[in-house]
């Protein structure tokens, strides 16, 4: 199963980071490939969302259980159903001097062994990009920069 980790450095608190991090809803305003993020539940510190992103001019549908720790920083997200066999990671938020390193992990399955044999290292450098256009389009919301 394939594992992505990307990061960045934003020039921003850490805290204001988070907070626009966990505003997914918020992610179609200024991420190029996605398309919606709808809030299905919110209870205590955890949402159920759905996402549709476009990978390539093909959709990506898959709802998912997210989980704040608000304490430490950190967003752990878990796939509930989608187009995906298994979807899951994390967002951390470290500040340093310059600023706050944001990353995001991701790991991931399609679940069809065949396929990943023939396009895995397609789909991991498919999700390295997506992942560094989100954390892209964070830092450029954060820092107002294009």
């Amino acid at each position: 199963m394939p594992y992505v980790k990307k990061s960045l450095l934003i020039k921003g608190k850490s805290q204001d980071i988070y907070e626009l991090t966990k505003k997914m809803e918020e992610y179609p305003k200024f991420m190029r490939d996605v398309e919606s993020v709808k809030v299905l539940e919110r209870k205590n510190n955890s949402t159920i969302t759905e996402w549709i992103t476009n990978v390539d001019g093909t959709p990506i549908i898959w709802k998912e259980l997210d989980n704040f720790d608000d304490e430490n920083k950190i967003i752990k997200y878990k796939l509930i159903e989608g187009d995906l066999d298994k979807f899951e990671g994390e967002w951390t938020f470290e500040e340093n001097q310059e600023g706050t390193l944001v990353s995001l992990g991701v790991d991931f399955d399609f679940g069809i062994p065949s396929l990943t044999e023939l396009i895995g290292p397609t789909l991991k450098l498919k999700v390295e990009e997506n992942s560094q256009m989100m954390l892209e389009g964070l830092k450029q919301k954060i820092e107002g920069t294009k």
